[in-house]
Parts: C-alpha cells; sequence; structure tokens
C-alpha cells in the first residue's frame, strides 16, 4: 500500500466527495477519479460506491479508516527516518576510540573534525578489541586506539590502513603518601584484566622492567581507565595510567610518579578498514593522518 493512495482515499473520508479530495490533492477532479480508478484496479477491490451522487466510501473501508491513519502516519514517520539517515551517512563521520583517549584526545579529533569539514560526528567509546571489530563491521569508520612501539598487532597491516597521530606514555602514579604508609609491605597495584590490552601491556612490557625485589599485591582490578584513574586518587594503590590522562592530576599535586617504576610509551595510532571507507570519509582521514590528497 502506498502513501500516495492512503492519502487519496483519506481525502475523499474527510471531505465527503471526489471533487473536494481532488482540490485538496492539488489535481483536477478527472485527474483525481482516473488515480482512484488505478489504486481500486491495483487493490483488486472496489473502494467507493459510485451508485450515490456525490460518491461514497463502502462501509468496509470507512470501518479501516483507523488503520489507514496509523498507517499514513507510520510511513510518514519512516520517510523521514531515512531522510534523516541518508543526510547523516551524507555528513557524518562515526569515530571509536580506547576508554582513555575518548576522554583526553578524542576532543581535538572531534574539534579539528567539525572546524575543519560541515559534518557531524558520533564518538564511541570501547576497549581495543571492541574498537578493532566495530571498523570490521562497518558500524565505525575511525578508530583512534593505543598501541606499543615497534610491537604492531601483525594482521593491523592486512586489514587496516593506519596512521600515527602522537605519542603517550603510560606512568605509575599514586595518592600522595602512599608509598610511606606501605613501605614495608607489598605495593598496592590497581591492575588491569589479562585479556585488555593495557594487561597485557603491562604483563608484557613493564612487569619484566620492575626493579629487583620489587613485589606488588593487586588491590584492585579494572579494565577502565577511567575507573583506575579514580582508584589511585583515592589512595587504593599504584595505577599505570596515560599521562595524557593523569596530567592535571600530577600538576595539581593530587597524583605523584612513583618514583623507580618504569614507564611505558605508547603510540596514538589512527585507523580505518583498509578499501572498505566510504567516500565520505576520505577527505576526514586525510585531515587526521595528515596525509596528502589524491593530486
Amino acid at each position: 500500500m502506498q502513501l500516495d493512495w492512503i492519502d487519496d482515499i483519506l481525502a475523499v473520508i474527510d471531505t465527503g466527495s471526489l471533487a473536494a479530495a481532488a482540490e485538496r490533492r492539488l489535481l483536477t477532479q478527472p485527474a483525481f477519479t482516473r488515480r482512484v480508478r488505478g489504486i481500486e484496479e491495483r487493490i483488486g477491490a472496489a473502494l467507493f460506491d459510485r451508485s450515490r451522487k456525490p460518491v461514497a466510501v463502502l462501509p468496509g473501508v470507512l470501518a479501516l479508516e483507523p488503520e489507514l491513519r496509523e498507517l499514513s502516519g507510520r510511513l510518514r514517520r519512516l520517510q523521514q527516518d531515512l531522510r534523516v539517515s541518508a543526510e547523516d551517512a551524507r555528513r557524518g563521520v562515526t569515530l571509536v576510540c580506547q576508554h582513555a583517549i575518548t576522554t583526553t584526545i578524542s576532543p581535538r579529533i572531534v574539534r579539528d573534525l567539525t572546524a575543519s569539514q560541515d559534518i557531524s560526528v558520533r564518538v564511541r567509546s570501547g576497549n581495543r578489541d571492541e574498537c578493532l571489530m566495530l571498523l570490521l563491521s562497518g558500524e565505525a569508520d575511525f578508530a583512534v586506539a593505543y598501541e606499543v612501539p615497534g610491537e604492531r598487532d601483525p594482521m593491523l597491516p592486512q586489514a587496516f590502513d593506519r596512521a600515527e597521530l602522537e605519542t603517550d606514555l603510560l606512568v605509575p602514579v599514586h595518592a600522595s603518601g602512599l608509598e610511606t604508609a606501605e613501605a614495608r609491605t607489598a605495593m598496592p597495584v590497581i591492575g588491569y584484566p589479562p585479556d585488555v590490552f593495557l594487561g597485557q601491556v603491562f604483563d608484557r612490557f613493564v612487569a619484566p622492567r620492575l626493579p629487583a625485589g620489587f613485589t606488588y599485591e593487586v588491590r584492585a582490578e579494572t579494565a577502565l581507565t577511567l575507573a583506575a584513574c579514580e582508584y589511585a586518587l583515592g589512595g587504593i594503590g599504584v595505577a599505570w595510567l596515560p599521562l595524557t590522562l593523569v596530567a592535571p592530576h600530577l600538576a595539581a599535586g593530587r597524583l605523584c610518579r612513583a618514583e623507580g617504576l618504569p614507564d611505558q610509551p605508547l603510540t596514538v595510532t589512527l585507523m580505518r578498514l583498509l578499501g572498505g571507507s566510504p567516500r565520505r570519509s576520505d577527505q576526514s582521514w586525510q585531515m587526521l593522518s595528515r596525509q596528502p590528497g589524491p593530486s
């Protein structure tokens, strides 16, 4: 059932005649009459009693008036939703970031995108694996995630375009006074689960470089860097956190760098699905990655 057909039928119901309905539908009466007959032919049933003057809507059709009005409204809403979706697809990009990057680095990226182009940016957040899955499924145009310099996932060059945006540093921090309070016992630490990116970074690159004789006890574990930061601020333990996240707390004296414990460099990397990004995102990629456009 087409929306125009429904509106034609409702126009006759509302006005009580083909002539008045034709005027409402901005058609001549002969043209409207031909269109009504076409509707009946397509449906395969009569809709109007032509034995009466003026033509009347058949009782069975009148009984369906509430359903016709509801269907008309639903089809109009669907048209609008499709129009908005199409406009968003033409004008917007979806960016997915690792949780800490969403808070610290994505505001600059969004500012650059919206200042240079007439587009909207939808920002999503997840752990690193979730970011890559959203790229692979086509639900995101770009992902921004951490890498360890020189330790790229061997699958990334095959599946993704990538560009290094900037560097960061995973630093051990704690609330003031924590070390002296725990000097005679194992150092309390806020850990990451071993199946998330920063947990793997700690196990592979940080733990092997801890000082000889250093012992620690995991007091809390979380996959969220923002939560780990709050735990560190609360004096629960030492947390290894991105410097971009904790720099304001260090400057204000709310957190201190843990002396003698190793840092770990990180690279902030922009990625997109190789050959899968729609044309509308090409300009955004070139601008963010500082890559030259086609000549």
